[in-house]
């Protein structure tokens, strides 16, 4: 692994999109788990461009509501009276909030009707001579209602963790290394920070009891602590695997003889999504183009947190590179689904039909790929299972396998490409390979 300086973590492709909403009259939402750098994309990466080109640095207004400097501005009255305060003149102003669910009340979130800092910041939008940027860590407040809370004028840029591309860009050395650290302690970006791996898990660790949780617990008033923190172990350990809210709960009396009910799961589910640490991909049917609605897979938006939830314990390359892969698509801002494709067997004479899976079934716009994730492929028959569920579509879409080798992508003679993970996974454009 190379050396790790003290120096910035480029996040230029999140920049990119900020600039280029910049001024568009839609207040700019930006979304992601807490410690994934919201704050820094916008408070130092984008501050800093503002200023070097040629902002005035008292016509960028900085809010951080998580900071205690801050508490009385969580009212949105004193909010919108202190940002019509700083403004001063007809010149234009940029008005940065960071961590706005800080802004919104317990209350309020059970009756999103109401949020009182959607109509403040609607107000402020009035103003002629200002552009708005807001982050936030929780969907429900931001992503699910922000369209119809800003009245259409809401514009979202969702941001992730650290890609292995953009992990690898700042440690250098050797990508089978790299890769072995990025998925043992994911891509929080501070982490890249910590000198030793006793630091790394103890600083992963307590943002899951300290953060995470803590934020969780008191938002929602969840009564229930033990079974909420069983449901995240689960999930956890079980990444990549089919399951839903009554199989949990069957699980969790028949382990643990801990009685809770489907619905209260699901409600915890729905909880862990809208924070981002989870992240849930349906079933699609390919052949027949509709969704399954139960049971669904999940996937940990960071690898590191993962881990650090199950002390480092449960290693399975398999899911672990299969998460890994999820990950890169969300990234790269396509929905992912899982596939599942009816194949007919003729066994002694009988027609048996089979569901077969295809991992990702990846969308965007007109354009849609077929992934398959595969350890390795080390002789026919494996190659073959793999390769049935993709040959089975049956359609014209690209056909994807991607193995954990360094292996240049090559077509075979089916017509599907083969891919290693390490150029899958740095090479931006490697779906069009």
């Amino acid at each position: 692994m190379g050396e790790i300086q003290m120096r910035t973590i480029d996040r230029n492709s999140y920049l990119a999109k900020l600039i280029d909403k910049k001024e568009n009259g839609l207040i700019k939402v930006i979304t992601g788990i807490r410690r994934c750098g919201k704050s820094y994309l916008l408070f130092h990466l984008y501050y800093d461009y503002l200023v070097q080109n040629g902002v005035k640095e008292d016509h960028i207004i900085t809010i951080a509501l998580d900071d205690n400097v801050y508490l009385t501005l969580r009212d949105p009255d004193k909010l919108s009276e202190y940002i019509r305060s700083q403004i001063t003149d007809k010149e234009l102003y940029y008005i940065l909030i960071d961590e706005i669910q800080y802004a919104i009340s317990k209350d309020e979130l059970k009756n999103s009707e109401n949020i009182r800092l959607y109509n403040v910041l609607n107000g402020i939008m009035r103003l002629r001579n200002v552009d708005i940027y807001v982050t936030g860590s929780n969907s429900k407040m931001l992503t699910k209602d922000v369209m119809t809370a800003f009245r259409g004028r809401g514009d979202e840029v969702r941001i992730h963790p650290l890609s292995f591309r953009e992990y690898h860009d700042f440690c250098g050395g050797d990508k089978s290394e790299a890769y072995e650290e990025y998925a043992m302690y994911g891509g929080v970006p501070l982490v890249l920070f910590k000198k030793t791996d006793a630091e790394k898990m103890s600083y992963l660790q307590s943002l899951f009891a300290e953060v995470y949780f803590k934020d969780i617990f008191e938002r929602h008033d969840i009564e229930l602590q033990d079974v909420f923190e069983e449901l995240t172990d689960d999930l956890c350990s079980s990444i990549g695997s089919l399951t839903n809210a009554s199989k949990v709960a069957n699980t969790l009396q028949s382990v643990k003889s801990i009685k809770v009910s489907s619905n209260t799961i699901a409600t915890y589910l729905t909880y862990l999504i809208e924070s981002f640490l989870f992240s849930n991909a349906k079933r699609y049917d390919v052949k027949g183009k509709k969704y399954f609605e139960y049971p669904s897979k999940y996937y940990c938006t960071d690898l590191g947190l993962r881990n650090a939830r199950l002390n480092f314990r449960q290693q399975e390359e398999t899911h672990i590179m299969e998460n890994v892969i999820y990950n890169e698509l969300l990234c790269r801002g396509y929905s992912v689904d899982v596939g599942v494709v009816e194949l007919a067997e003729n066994l002694n004479g009988k027609i048996h039909r089979k569901q077969c899976e295809i991992d990702f079934v990846v969308n965007q716009g007109a354009k849609r790929y077929y992934i398959q994730s595969a350890l390795n492929v080390d002789d026919a028959s494996k190659m073959e299972t793999e390769l049935r569920p993709l040959k089975g579509t049956k359609d014209f879409f690209k056909k994807i396998i991607v193995t954990k080798t360094s292996a240049k992508p090559w077509i075979d003679d089916a017509g599907i490409t083969h891919i290693g993970l390490y150029e899958f996974l740095l090479n931006e454009h490697s779906l069009e390979l």
